[in-house]
Parts: C-alpha cells; sequence; structure tokens
C-alpha cells in the first residue's frame, strides 16, 4: 500500500503561496514604469516574517532583489528570499542580482516565472545553486508568468505584446453612422482604460481617428497623470493628419507617426519641425507592413502596445494575426445601423471555420458595462474570472 506524502511542494504550500503573492503585489506596482525591463517584486523572509521587501521602479535602477536585501540588511543573512521572475545573473545597467544574493547570505530563493532571455535562460538559477544556495522556482508561477508577459514577448521576439481595446454596444457598434461615439461607455469604464493606457509602454490610433476625435492620447487618471510620457503613436500611412493636431503640438508626451515610404516628404517635414517622429514601414496587402512596424517598435523598448483604433486599424491587427488580447468595454445600449462603424473591420473571415476563436480571460461588470479580456487561442491559457 502506497504512503501518501505529508510534505507540501513550494508550488501548493500556504506560506509559499503567502509570501509570493506579496511579491507579486511589489511588483505590480512597476507597472507600466519599468519598460524595457520586466516588473518585478521580491520579499525577504525570516522566521516566517517578512523583513525586506523591494520592486523594480524603472530600466537603470537597482532590481527589486537588491532593494529587498537592502530594506531586510544584516536580517538577510541565513534568511529566505522569494522574487516573481528568477533572479539575473547578468550585468546591464546594474550588476547581476545574484551576486548580491550571495553576498548578503541568503540561504534559500523561491522565484515565481524562470527567466525567458533565450541568452540566459536558466542562468540565474545555476549560478545560485553553484554558490550553495537552495533554489526553487515555480512558486505562484501561472500568475508571476501572467505578470510579465509583455516583456517576455519582446524579450524572446523583439517585438511588444499587442493589447486592442474597444468600447462597443452591444450590437457591436463602435459609433452611430453619423460618427457620434461619446460617450458609449461609462466614466467607469474609461478610468480603467485610463489604467491600460498608463501599464502600456506605447498608446497606437489610427489616422482616423486623430482626424475625428483630435485626442491628446495621454493618461488623465488622478494618481497617474504625469507619471510616464507614454509613447503616442499614429498609424497614417498617407500623412493625412497636419501639424495642427493636438497631440502634435501639445508636448506632453512624444509622438511617432508611421507612415508609407510614398508618403510626400513634405508632410513629413512638418511633422518632424513639431518634434513628431517620422517611420516609414514597406506597404504589405494595401497597408502598413505590421510586422515591420512592431519590430521597429520593439527596438526603442517598447514592450506592450495598446491599440484603441478605430475599426480599420482593429481589423488590420486582426488580418494580420498580429494581437495578443482583447479588452472589450461593452455597454448595454444598441446603436444599430448597417452603416455604423464595428469595432473589427478588415477584410474578415470567409467562413466561421476561419473565424478566430479567443479564450475568455475574465469578465468584470462596470456599473452597467461589462469589461471582456479574451487572448487569442494560439496564444494564452484557459483562465476565466468572473467579478461584479
Amino acid at each position: 500500500m502506497a504512503v501518501k506524502s505529508s510534505v507540501k511542494s513550494p508550488a501548493t504550500d500556504p506560506r509559499h503561496a503567502r509570501f509570493m503573492g506579496q511579491a507579486l503585489e511589489l511588483a505590480a506596482r512597476g507597472l507600466g514604469l519599468t519598460a524595457p525591463n520586466p516588473a518585478v517584486g521580491a520579499v525577504v523572509v525570516r522566521d516566517d516574517r517578512v523583513v525586506g521587501r523591494g520592486w523594480h521602479r524603472a530600466a537603470g535602477t537597482p532590481h527589486a532583489e537588491v532593494l529587498a536585501l537592502r530594506d531586510a540588511g544584516a536580517a538577510a543573512r541565513g534568511a529566505d528570499l522569494y522574487c516573481t521572475l528568477e533572479p539575473c545573473n547578468h550585468a546591464g545597467r546594474t550588476g547581476p542580482c545574484t551576486g548580491a544574493i550571495a553576498a548578503a547570505g541568503i540561504r534559500r530563493v523561491f522565484f515565481g516565472c524562470p527567466d525567458p532571455n533565450p541568452g540566459v535562460k536558466g542562468g540565474g538559477a545555476g549560478c545560485l545553486k553553484r554558490a550553495g544556495i537552495a533554489v526553487t522556482g515555480g512558486v505562484q508561477g501561472a500568475a508571476c508568468a501572467e505578470l510579465v508577459r509583455a516583456w517576455a514577448r519582446w524579450v524572446t521576439t523583439g517585438s511588444p505584446w499587442v493589447t486592442l481595446k474597444a468600447a462597443a454596444s452591444v450590437d457591436g457598434k463602435i459609433a452611430t453612422r453619423t460618427g457620434d461615439s461619446k460617450w458609449i461607455s461609462s466614466e467607469a469604464s474609461r478610468a480603467v482604460v485610463q489604467r491600460l493606457r498608463f501599464e502600456a509602454d506605447a498608446i497606437m490610433v489610427g489616422a482616423g481617428t486623430v482626424l475625428k476625435d483630435n485626442p491628446h492620447l495621454t493618461v488623465r487618471l488622478p494618481g497617474l497623470a504625469g507619471r510616464k510620457a507614454t509613447l503616442r503613436v499614429v498609424l497614417d500611412g498617407r500623412l493625412d493628419v497636419g501639424p495642427g493636431a493636438r497631440m502634435y503640438r501639445d508636448g506632453a508626451a512624444p509622438v511617432l507617426v508611421v507612415a508609407s515610404r510614398q508618403a510626400p516628404e513634405q508632410r513629413a517635414a512638418e511633422l518632424r519641425a513639431r518634434g513628431v517622429e517620422v517611420l516609414r514601414v514597406p506597404v504589405e496587402g494595401g497597408g502598413a507592413d505590421l510586422k515591420k512596424m512592431l519590430k521597429e517598435l520593439g527596438a526603442r523598448g517598447v514592450t506592450h502596445l495598446l491599440v484603441e483604433g478605430g475599426s480599420e486599424v482593429h481589423g488590420a491587427f486582426c488580418d494580420a494575426r498580429l494581437y495578443d488580447e482583447v479588452h472589450l468595454f461593452m455597454a448595454p445600449v444598441i446603436i444599430g445601423g448597417a452603416r455604423a462603424k464595428t469595432f473589427i473591420a478588415g477584410e474578415g473571415a470567409q467562413s466561421m471555420r476561419a473565424a478566430q476563436r479567443l479564450t475568455l480571460m475574465s469578465f468584470e461588470r462596470i456599473g452597467d458595462d461589462f469589461h471582456f479580456v479574451l487572448r487569442r487561442t494560439d496564444g494564452g491559457g484557459a483562465r476565466v474570472h468572473r467579478a461584479g
């Protein structure tokens, strides 16, 4: 008769989950601020008590592990370290965390997800083990991997994680047949969008949206406004938007206009005179080469791109299958009308068999609205969370 072990694995032990949960909460404070680095949190635990805390605040500043060790001071010797990401063993703008961990006298290290960087895979854990430190990975691994999903995409492919965002009526419209769209979703839903903007490294719209709405495309939520200058990207193949657009002259954050190589140079020069960067990309299938554009954004350190539309821009990303996630805010209103735009245009599927299937990751009620988070079936795991 087999004897069932009473020893819990680190992945299921409530104690480990509790401390890693605190590290995850700390890491979340850095979301939107650390690119092109990941958001990471760490805690130092001694005698079942947290004695040191740290989270990565910005690229070029100390990593979470180093800050947690500093916070712990002498109490770190013989203690345990919990960090959401495998500690690094390479020097960038800061030194390797593994050296600091060993020098502090840490006894055991528990981390959430392995470092996916192809150039350093397993290097951090291996270095710590060679220094005589016990290392365990996979603690709250799924939650830790979710936290750094955008950075993981960027560090392994050179392209950002792409999120499509739309506010739509229950019949899928983003505006009336006359173009009126203010406001479909509620003020509470728009506050959530502001948080999404803050956590992204760049926000993209098409030329049509700029011509119709003339947005600033900035983060306006109290407590977040002014904390970072998120890159604003306009997909404007022919350079139809003139230099008088609000976002081209407000100076609130940098602007990158993506144009075709055939767009008039005079218009590009006018934008550059405003301090706007113009990126020319090849045309593919009648529109901009989105794959090339994403690589260019990745080269600029953009790990997460939030695409706010309009419908043609969303359609282009869907047709090219170059998106990862959809945030859909659906309001309890019917707009109707064959000429009213839906939030996805483009060519679309010719048959239901060719339709793109998404995984529902979460949904919540925000006042009268519903917020759906969906992920491409071939690019995300199954997880449904209901709130409200």
